[in-house]
């Protein structure tokens, strides 16, 4: 197998530790189902931070490649692939399309191999499963598309499939980041009521109101936070809470925060042993705890529905990009992300 095309990308080379940028080899031989992709543009989920620290515990594949919402350019296809052709714009997402779900590919690093999954986007170039690509229209721009890789599907998803909001349910939103502010716009286009939204940062609030937050709560700054919310919606509770951050005391708060016939929707995870602690007796009558994945949303059904909601006005997209940094800065990216500088999403730019 040869390796013609050199690339950047940032690499996880030890958990705890910053990435490290580096040129790394591309495969010239495409397997079955594979797509060689020109990555533009890449989002920065939380769950990235969360693979970094070992949220989930070991990890037996360092070294390798990050990211799973991207934006760029077919460049070329292996044997089989149908969905997608050379020349075509596309979303790049972890869930599941159409198409071959192909093997993972296998880049060289110092001579060595690097690990990498079905789709990665911090990286110049990828090789990607076809099932984790979507073609755009030729007109939409890139720098948004990778909105669509998982921040707007699983936002509105979670609303959509997991707590399958009703006009005029009260809804709490714990944690509002990119996929937090998502689940908000996606209530307040249900024509939810109130929609709550509850973070540490203000900033993250005060985004949250533009998307559509009927109130704001700071839950670090105010010790009566939790008598606040109850007196938001009904006495007995709220009729949906969706937590975002993983975070064991708030799963357990959303759950005591939700009515006896309510839904409480998991879409952070918590640390690998870290245990929620509840009392049961009301999932016997009607009281809902599921976790999320994805928010269920499969790629080539919603995002041709979201593009259109964009193109007309009735998604708002643009103002949730509140960060742009070159790849060289990733870190840079993270470090915001973490301390609570960035407001909505963070894109990383890919200058070829």
């Amino acid at each position: 197998m040869g390796f013609t095309l050199k690339m950047r990308a940032a690499i996880l080379y030890e958990l705890k530790k910053p990435l490290i940028i580096d040129e790394v080899e591309v495969p010239d031989d495409l397997k079955p189902g594979q797509v060689l992709v020109k990555v533009l543009y890449s989002g920065i989920c939380g769950s990235q931070l969360g693979e970094i620290d070992g949220k989930k515990g070991e990890d037996n594949y360092l070294p390798h490649l990050l990211g799973h919402e991207g934006s760029g350019e077919v460049m070329k296809i292996g044997p089989g692939v149908q969905f997608v052709k050379p020349g075509d714009p596309v979303v790049m997402h972890w869930r599941k399309g159409p198409g071959i779900d192909a093997p993972c590919p296998e880049y060289l690093w110092k001579g060595k191999k690097l690990n990498a999954g079905f789709v990665t986007s911090f990286n110049e170039y990828a090789i990607v499963s076809e099932n984790r690509l979507t073609v755009l229209p030729d007109d939409f721009p890139m720098d948004i598309a990778p909105l669509f890789g998982c921040a707007v599907t699983t936002g509105l998803g979670v609303v959509n499939n997991n707590a399958k909001v009703k006009i005029g349910e009260s809804v709490v939103v714990l944690g509002a980041g990119g996929v937090g502010l998502n689940i908000i716009q996606g209530s307040a286009m249900c024509s939810a009521y109130p929609v709550v939204a509850v973070d540490i940062y203000d900033n993250r609030l005060e985004m949250a109101s533009k998307f559509g937050a009927t109130n704001l709560i700071n839950s670090a700054d105010d010790s009566e936070f939790l008598i606040k919310i109850k007196s938001l919606v009904e006495a007995s509770g709220a009729d949906v809470v969706i937590d975002n951050t993983g975070d064991t005391d708030m799963i357990n708060l959303a759950y005591a925060l939700t009515k006896p016939d309510g839904r409480t929707i998991l879409v952070g995870v918590p640390k690998k042993n870290d245990n929620i602690s509840i009392y049961s007796l009301d999932l016997h009558f009607g009281k809902v705890i599921t976790g999320s994945h994805g928010g269920e949303s499969h790629p080539d059904m919603d995002i041709p529905r979201y593009i259109k909601l964009y193109k007309n006005g009735k998604l708002l997209l643009d103002d949730l990009i509140t960060d742009r940094y070159p790849l060289e800065e990733i870190n840079t990216a993270i470090d915001s992300m973490r301390n609570g500088r960035t407001a909505g999403r963070c894109l990383i730019e890919m200058r070829h």
